[in-house]
């Protein structure tokens, strides 16, 4: 029997006012205290945009409140067609980096854990299965 994990109608909203006062102290210790608040006031609106989506479907599968067997195949494509669209950026911009005589970095470990990552969840999909 499956468990279904759900979580608070709270959870994403919170986790994106979090992230975004991180995303301020890091800036702000970068010497970029303007973009910190705009980093923080768009995680913030759009933790509020979630919280506040109303009856919107795609808005409920992603709080986590209202998910199906539907909604996880979509969540499955849609981190799958984003990864794959990360991963090309990476490539790309690797070689453009390489290109212009620099040694790459930090595109090579970017690929190189995007790299291992994918082997380890392939062998451990496959062992599970």
């Amino acid at each position: 029997m499956e468990t279904e994990m759900t979580r608070s109608k709270w959870f994403i909203p919170a986790f994106a006012g979090v992230l975004g006062i991180v995303m301020l102290a890091a800036l702000w210790v970068g010497g970029d205290p303007v973009g910190g608040v705009i980093a923080l006031a768009v995680m913030c609106g759009f933790g509020g945009a979630v919280l506040l989506g109303g009856r919107s479907e795609t808005v409920r599968g992603l709080r986590g409140d209202g998910r199906d067997e539907r909604f996880r195949q979509i969540d499955v494509a849609a981190t799958a067609i984003a990864g794959t669209v990360t991963i090309s950026v990476i490539i790309v911009a690797f070689v453009v980096e390489v290109a212009r005589g620099h040694d790459g970095t930090p595109y090579t470990w970017l690929g190189a854990v995007a790299g291992l990552a994918y082997l380890a969840a392939v062998v451990v999909l496959r062992l599970r299965g």
